[in-house]
């Protein structure tokens, strides 16, 4: 009876022991692992590659757990990054720019860039067979708030385009420019996926063209965050661009069906079918960086939008706001 109960207690501790030892290993695990909160403008396919590197476990691999939280509209994602209620902004750079000529001391800087070009579609509220841009001269285009990345791209497609007689309507927010389509205004708007898709299979809008095929190569999406944070912090900002640039290749070398597969979990209300279609739209497009580099002349493409639109009077120094290593 003795030794039943002392093989029970010598059972227990065993037990115990292997249990006090996954919690240490699952401890020191954990300690390794930094959780960042990432304010994101928008939630869209657009951003495919920072999804792999999220679903895949790239960030995961580099020590890096992402925190994400949806703040529409890119001054409210800078005014979370300078309040700390985000560390990592992930917005147009316009927004940083905007900060800057505020003189804001501790003011926001880009550190990685990921997509090079305009996400948006455009949608109309009737079938256009072969569209042109010139098919919306005379017509209402649902384009976004004043001094924002959709409307500065889509006002210098008309530009580049030559294009003029269109009703910009500057009036909608970002977030609500689906359901104000919906509610009756505009011939057309310009939507990110999954959006556009959604409507078009609804039958109430079709996808007649890319707004990033006539506006050129901007920084259009990039991350941000607090000068100071990304002087403190250089391993860290290390470590999540390389997981980027490790996740922007994934994209280029494999297929949308693919890529679709592993970010589904990030759109559950997105059929593989649909998500694939979206995924390959952009791929189409061309919308993704090759790395996270943003280049002089890429962000001096952005200010000559600004300052043609008069929401600047002059470059910002490009070594002020762009951090590329």
């Amino acid at each position: 009876m003795k030794k039943i109960i002392l093989y029970i207690i010598l059972g227990v501790l065993i037990v115990l022991a292997g249990i006090f030892t996954y919690k240490e290993i699952n401890k020191e695990e954990d300690e390794n692992i930094r959780t960042v909160k990432v304010a994101e403008v928008t939630h869209s396919p657009f951003y495919a590659p920072f999804y792999v590197a999220i679903e895949k476990g790239i960030f995961e691999n580099k020590g890096i757990n992402i925190d994400l939280v949806l703040t529409s509209g890119a001054n409210n994602v800078v005014a979370a990054v300078l309040s700390g209620d985000a560390e990592i902004g992930f917005c147009g750079p316009e927004a940083t720019v905007y900060v800057y000529k505020e003189n804001v001391k501790n003011y926001v800087q880009t550190f990685a860039g990921l997509t090079k070009r305009d996400g948006q579609f455009i949608v109309s509220r009737t079938k256009i067979e072969n569209f042109k841009i010139s098919d919306l001269i005379g017509k209402e285009v649902l384009a976004g708030r004043v001094g924002g990345m959709p409307i500065l791209n889509f006002t210098n497609a008309l530009k580049k385009t030559n294009t003029i007689g269109v009703k910009v309507n500057d009036s909608v927010d970002f977030a609500n420019l689906t359901s104000a389509f919906l509610a009756g205004q505009g011939d057309f708007v310009n939507l990110f996926e999954p959006n556009a898709t959604k409507l078009e299979k609804e039958g109430l809008g079709y996808v007649v063209a890319s707004v990033g095929a006539y506006s050129g190569e901007v920084p259009y999406t990039a991350f941000n965050a607090k000068s100071n944070f990304i002087k403190n912090n250089q391993d860290l900002i290390t470590k999540f661009r390389e997981a980027l640039n490790e996740a922007l290749q994934y994209v280029k070398d494999n297929s949308s069906e693919d890529i679709a597969k592993i970010i589904l979990r990030q759109f559950p209300d997105t059929s593989l079918n649909d998500l694939v279609k979206i995924v390959n739209r952009y791929k189409e497009a061309d919308s993704w960086l090759n790395d996270t580099f943003i280049s002089q002349k890429m962000f001096e493409n952005l200010q000559d939008i600004m300052i043609d639109g008069g929401f600047i009077d002059k470059y910002v120094p490009y070594q002020d706001l762009i951090v590329n290593e």
